[in-house]
């Protein structure tokens, strides 16, 4: 039985892995060769795979909760099914979705080939490079941090000018981060459910695998400094909460329960970490809401809180949220998909998808509530 569970896995990931190169940009000069113009001129069958193989890898993503609720999925399976997740989709396109990992390349490349301030110059401003083809964001200075800068030295500098090289050391990279914040997870909860909760999450795995965003690294060094408070690492871990800021901003939202924790920590005072993980997700949850002020609401924004509220299975609410979030995420890719164009009903569609699979969480137990609070009533 597990081993043709195994391989209808296998199989749907190398069909998902060939259907993101269906979406190749028609300028991406380095594998033009297999452009075939199927994500734009099939726009209605493209969007209705998109959303089969959504539903698809959330099918197996409860399947394999249930087999691990049950022991039915030990940690060796676990490690398996990683391992092929990692391997299969590291090699997928990483701009199915989202251009980003061209914008770390090209900020990358300001500093380390043409030695040039990325916060000042533009990608643009250097007219006679290839990556201004398929860019999306060229005329823009660097966004993130000078810490993400300085790391994306690494996946650069070993590509040797080689475009696709560099490309796919990229994805490594942010690989190797992935992999070390399900560790961390798991040294902090000790939690087979939190483990698998997180790591095979679907919207975490099509993010972080195929988009390759940094989001993995900020998080990664955030968990990294609670884990060490944990440890009573007071020092290492404010080195590392500042790491993660200098990555992206966002978790700027963790510093005061991240300074209350401290504090406790220094007057050696019990501390309740189930509580502190619930206030995380809340604050993380508060700066992925308040997004668009800058912009707007992006899918993998959500790998700020679904680690914090995992930690806390318990918290049905959380967990609830966070999962109905990642598939309403992973579905506000659909109306451009379809239609082509940032404006008319996108904007809506988008929000409408984002949203009511999560009223639908709190409607939920809203209501659960009142039937409860209704039946306990009548013994009063």
């Amino acid at each position: 039985m597990k081993s043709v569970f195994i391989f209808l896995y296998v199989f749907f990931l190398l069909c998902f892995l060939i259907f993101s190169y269906l979406f190749i940009d028609p300028n991406f000069l380095y594998i033009h060769n297999i452009y075939s113009e199927f994500s734009l001129s099939k726009r209605q069958l493209t969007t209705v795979l998109y959303i089969l193989f959504i539903f698809v890898l959330f099918a197996f993503y409860f399947l394999l909760l249930r087999l691990g609720k049950n022991s039915s999925f030990d940690f060796k399976d676990f490690r398996l099914y990683l391992i092929l997740t990692i391997a299969l989709l590291l090699f997928s396109y990483p701009a199915m979705l989202s251009y980003d990992i061209f914008n770390y390349t090209a900020t990358s490349k300001v500093l380390f080939f043409y030695h040039e301030n990325p916060y000042i110059i533009m990608p643009i401003e250097f007219t006679k490079d290839p990556l201004l083809l398929f860019m999306h964001a060229a005329n823009k200075t660097a966004l993130y941090g000078p810490v993400w800068i300085l790391l994306t030295g690494i996946p650069y500098l070993l590509g040797f000018g080689n475009f696709l090289l560099t490309l796919f050391n990229f994805k490594l990279f942010i690989v190797i981060f992935y992999i070390g914040t399900i560790s961390i997870i798991w040294k902090i909860s000790k939690n087979f459910t939190t483990l698998l909760l997180f790591a095979l999450n679907p919207l975490v795995i099509i993010e972080t695998l195929l988009g390759g965003h940094n989001d993995i690294v900020m998080i990664f060094f955030a968990l990294l400094a609670f884990y060490l408070l944990i440890k009573k690492k007071i020092f290492l871990a404010i080195i590392f909460i500042i790491l993660s800021i200098l990555i992206k901003y966002a978790t700027l939202f963790l510093l005061p329960i991240f300074i209350y924790v401290s504090i406790k920590r220094i007057r050696k005072t019990e501390i309740k970490w189930d509580s502190v993980f619930s206030y995380s997700a809340i604050l993380m949850i508060i700066a992925f809401l308040l997004s668009p002020i800058r912009e707007e609401i992006y899918p993998w924004y959500a790998i700020w809180f679904l680690p914090f509220a995992f930690l806390v299975p318990k918290n049905k609410i959380l967990l609830y949220l966070s999962i109905s979030f990642s598939f309403g995420l992973l579905l506000r890719y659909i109306p451009f998909m379809f239609l082509g164009t940032y404006f008319g009903p996108t904007p809506l569609i988008k929000i409408l998808v984002t949203f009511i699979p999560s009223v639908a969480v709190l409607l939920y137990f809203s209501i659960r509530a009142k039937l409860w609070q209704k039946n306990f009533s009548q013994y009063f």
